[in-house]
């Protein structure tokens, strides 16, 4: 009896950790699907033709519990320089698109706003990820 329920748990397991691994596969997809439709709409050089991701957590959404990750890709203007673009989701949500620009923020959808303080959460409990600073 004892070694059935190990078994059960490791089967269990090796299916959660299988389900992990393809749903961030799916989200690293997606995410490099958005970075490039980003550069592509801005005639940058989408560089490296990826992104990595940078941070993942947990975070509570209309639909639950949901898997926060964040990726950073590198793009070129004109093929000089890098610079950091940001992609984060929500489960497969797009939650934000964003190019590294000094003056303003370039967003997917062809938005441009100042450069703000990060917004809290409407009951201010959740801290929202921030972008990691270069060093170059």
């Amino acid at each position: 009896m004892a070694a059935m329920s190990t078994a059960l748990v490791m089967i269990t397991a090796l299916g959660l950790l299988a389900w992990l691994w393809l749903d961030g596969a799916r989200a690293r997809e997606l995410a490099t699907r958005l970075a490039q439709t980003l550069c592509d709409r801005r005639g940058l050089q989408f560089l490296d033709g990826t992104v990595v991701l940078r941070r993942m957590g947990l975070r509570r959404g209309d639909n639950g519990l949901r898997i926060r990750r964040m990726f950073s890709f590198d793009y070129s203007r004109e093929g000089s320089g890098r610079h950091v673009g940001w992609v984060i989701l929500l489960g497969t949500q797009v939650e934000l698109v964003q190019l590294d620009e000094p003056e303003e923020k370039a967003t997917l959808q062809g938005e441009s706003r100042s450069e703000e303080a990060p917004q809290r959460d409407g009951e201010g409990k959740v801290v929202p990820f921030q972008r990691p600073r270069r060093r170059d």
